[in-house]
């Protein structure tokens, strides 16, 4: 059974920004809707759905963090991460060697 749901899922795709920004400007014209343009390029809904909220919060039109904060976000939770690990390495080699020293 799991191997007929991985057969009917769609392989993941990745889209550069020209891409979306098209596909948010055709919703945008206003003469078709969202699931029409999704169906046309073979997108699913909820992804345009999500391209066009976040133009329109980038756009200042909505509330939330716009992709430049989401960017940001993302490299200070990288960079928390990685400086949590070293404050770790730290901690252990500050254990060890003062074991070493007694």
């Amino acid at each position: 059974m799991e191997t007929m749901e991985r057969a009917k899922r769609r392989a993941r795709r990745s889209f550069d920004d020209q891409f979306k920004r098209d596909i948010v400007d055709r919703c945008r014209a206003g003469d078709r809707s969202i699931p029409e343009v999704a169906k046309d390029f073979d997108l699913t809904v909820s992804a345009v759905r999500r391209w066009v909220a976040q133009a329109e919060i980038d756009d200042g039109e909505r509330p939330g963090l716009t992709s430049a904060e989401r960017e940001e976000l993302s490299r200070l939770r990288r960079d928390n991460k990685r400086l949590q690990a070293d404050v770790d390495l730290l901690k252990r080699a500050t254990a060890f060697f003062a074991k070493e020293t007694r």
